[in-house]
């Protein structure tokens, strides 16, 4: 039997002050928001990095206030390497990355050469509900991160020191030695379309291009090359071969502890400026291909007719990644490209 002077002491003023803070204590913890550092690898002013701003703008308001999205650009969480161990990790909830392709080598598929030269292709290439989207969704699944969406940021092309020698012509050596990625897909399909190449670390390719340790260099986006190499280069060919693509991802730790209003909500706002990053994109390559010629950089262009016989040679080297990335994704893939390269025709 309780002791009447616990039931006093319940009544008392003091009990009462204690009761009320310890209610408006739960009250406040309740109350705090949850903050999801948002990791990007682009300067503060660059479109991506403003598109995740606008991504924490809309969380926050259609949450009220419930999640809070802190974006930190420019690397100032670590390479992408780095961040993506940390989303597995979940000590970094979410990112705006290259795919790490260390960390699974199918996850740069989305670098294989040929399958798209135009934008209304990349538009359904990167449809949300599609074959790629689902597949680099299920890759990072495996490894405890959850793609968002895949954000464009451009076509690449390659921009060189000197003229090469017929560029579209898979057939003839075009002259030049080009930095690659070390990727097997830019390896095989450039050298199965004559071009010799040379794979270097990515903070050492201006000074390479300007001792002459490479004549060029293809991996970059228009922007990229522009904003990293625009002094160096004399060409640019935009030859639209491959796309620049960031996934935005949240740590499968984070996202499993989400309630289904908040995933809707995230997820919403990420859609909104996936989509816009092709059009942004698409904006952007104009604006900085002007930008080359007002440099002095020779920009080449060329249409879709006129790129496709390269298309069609990089497209004959995807059975070398069979091995590499699985005989049964590569076939999918192979269906999935030609299934949409036809609806565009």
């Amino acid at each position: 039997m309780l002791h009447r002077g616990f039931f006093k002491f319940l009544a008392s003023p003091f009990a009462l002050a204690v009761l009320v803070l310890l209610l408006c204590g739960a009250r406040s913890a309740q109350a705090a928001p949850l903050v999801l550092k948002f990791a990007g690898q682009n300067p503060p002013d660059h479109f991506a990095t403003v598109s995740m701003r606008d991504i924490a703008k809309e969380v926050e308001k259609n949450t009220n206030g419930r999640i809070q999205i802190k974006v930190f650009p420019a690397n100032q969480l670590g390479d992408y390497s780095l961040v993506y161990e940390e989303l597995i990790r979940g000590t970094i909830e979410m990112a705006a990355i290259s795919f790490p392709s260390q960390f699974d080598s199918r996850m740069d598929l989305i670098y294989v050469h040929g399958y798209t030269s135009s934008y209304a292709q990349v538009a359904k290439v990167y449809d949300p509900n599609g074959w790629f989207f689902k597949k680099m969704d299920e890759f990072n699944k495996a490894l405890g991160v959850k793609l968002l969406g895949m954000y464009l940021e451009g076509m690449v092309g390659m921009g060189t020191v000197k003229e090469m020698r017929d560029p579209l012509n898979p057939k003839v050596d075009h002259g030049v030695l080009l930095r690659i990625p070390n990727m097997d897909v830019f390896k095989t399909a450039l050298e199965g379309s004559k071009y010799r190449t040379i794979s270097i670390p990515f903070a050492d390719v201006y000074q390479s291009m300007q001792t002459g340790v490479c004549d060029g260099d293809t991996g970059y986006s228009i922007v990229a090359a522009y904003t990293a190499l625009g002094d160096v280069i004399k060409h640019w060919y935009n030859l639209n071969k491959n796309t620049e693509c960031l996934g935005i991802m949240i740590s499968a730790k984070v996202w499993d502890k989400l309630s289904n209003d908040d995933k809707k909500v995230l997820q919403a706002a990420v859609n909104k400026q996936t989509a816009l990053s092709i059009k942004n994109a698409e904006a952007n390559d104009k604006k900085f291909l002007e930008l080359m010629r007002k440099k002095g950089i020779k920009v080449h262009t060329y249409t879709t007719e006129q790129l496709r016989p390269l298309m069609d040679a990089f497209a004959a080297t995807w059975g070398q990644l069979d091995q590499s990335k699985g005989k049964e994704l590569m076939d999918e893939f192979r269906k999935e490209m030609k299934r949409i390269s036809d609806s565009t025709k």
